[in-house]
């Protein structure tokens, strides 16, 4: 396991989850874990988590544009190109899109974490991996309820 933001509050993801970096401050991040780091430190002016166990709402489709961009060094970025990026997940049953709702999306866990880890026995264990110990993100995230 490595750890994700050290500022706002840990986040622990399996190696699986990063992609070899050359170099310490590396671009090379997959869009759905960059997702995660700024919902772990609270980016709330660009995304915030949702009412429901992974789901996610984007606030200002541009500026998470941008912050992506800005992170992958590609100055172009915009939320044409991010989007197009989320619905390459949908396939992989990463994350899907919430119907009825603009700019909601939910994270599919257990295909992220379960498949590769099969052995780890409850959700309670993901909350962990995200969130720590912090209440709060168990609150956030699951509704309220602790597995």
């Amino acid at each position: 396991l490595k750890a994700g933001d050290e500022g706002g509050g840990l986040l622990l993801f399996p190696d699986w989850a990063y992609k070899p970096a050359w170099s310490p401050g590396s671009r090379q991040v997959q869009l759905w874990h960059f997702l995660l780091e700024l919902l772990g430190r609270g980016e709330g002016g660009a995304i915030d988590w949702g009412r429901e166990w992974g789901e996610f709402v984007i606030r200002d489709p541009e500026r998470l544009a941008r912050l992506w961009g800005e992170r992958k060094g590609k100055p172009h970025m915009n939320y044409d190109k991010l989007s197009r990026a989320l619905r390459y997940y949908y396939n992989k049953s990463i994350l899907h899109k919430t119907k009825g709702k603009r700019f909601t999306y939910k994270f599919n866990f257990s295909k992220l974490i379960l498949v590769n880890y099969p052995g780890y026995p409850s959700l309670k264990f993901i909350l962990l991996l995200l969130g720590g110990n912090d209440l709060r993100f168990y609150h956030t995230i699951s509704g309220g309820k602790i597995y």
